[in-house]
């Protein structure tokens, strides 16, 4: 099935399911935008109507003022199809249902956006901190937390392209391969160069 079946044959499982979906395709990937109110209604269309029956992941994505993309994909194991299934929540007090009454592996990831995004899903039966150390403030993959190393000491490298070239930097040695010796360690010589080369003598 190509990719632009898929898109319409989601679109037509979704609106069966009172859903208004934005399908999309791009390089063969079909992802629907779905109302964030609708989110498990569409999550359940999409597995029983698509039989997109296998959970592959959840996560989500900072679009700053705008709010954060959840973003779900699902798979069908028999017809080798998958599909994107993403909706937007507010940046302010993100919340979203919990998947997890349609896919219950959706348990873990919603336990780790839950923590690195501080995106909240009522209903979750166990959203309790999965990956940082007991204490830990903030959410790390928000685009406003600030690294601690930046605060202490700045970025010793380029951000943006030429941001380095300030006058009298030093350059950094340009490195050559693995495997590829060092130009001035072989190749012609000039008359009379020295060389580390220990010619044998005569044993006559």
């Amino acid at each position: 099935m190509t990719a632009e079946a898929l898109a319409a044959e989601a679109a037509e499982v979704l609106s069966d399911a009172g859903v208004e979906p934005d399908i999309s395709v791009t390089f063969d990937e079909v992802t629907a935008d779905v109302p964030a109110a609708s989110w498990v209604a569409s999550l359940a269309a999409v597995r029983d109507g698509l039989h997109m029956r296998f959970f592959d992941w959840l996560t989500a994505v900072d679009q700053l003022e705008e709010g954060f993309d959840i973003v779900a994909h699902v798979y069908d194991p028999l017809g080798r199809r998958r599909l994107l299934v993403r909706t937007r929540v507010p940046a302010t007090g993100p919340s979203l249902a919990t998947a997890t009454g349609v896919y219950r592996g959706a348990a873990w990831h919603e336990r780790e956006t839950c923590e690195m995004f501080g995106i909240d899903f009522p209903g979750h039966p166990y959203l309790v901190p999965l990956l940082l150390p007991d204490g830990f403030e903030g959410n790390p993959l928000r685009k406003d937390f600030v690294l601690a190393s930046r605060a202490a000491k700045s970025w010793p490298g380029a951000k943006e392209p030429g941001e380095s070239e300030r006058e009298g930097a030093p350059s950094r040695r340009k490195m050559q391969p693995p495997g590829v010796p060092d130009p001035s360690s072989w190749g012609p010589r000039a008359p009379g160069e020295p060389t580390d080369v220990v010619e044998g003598g005569d044993d006559a």
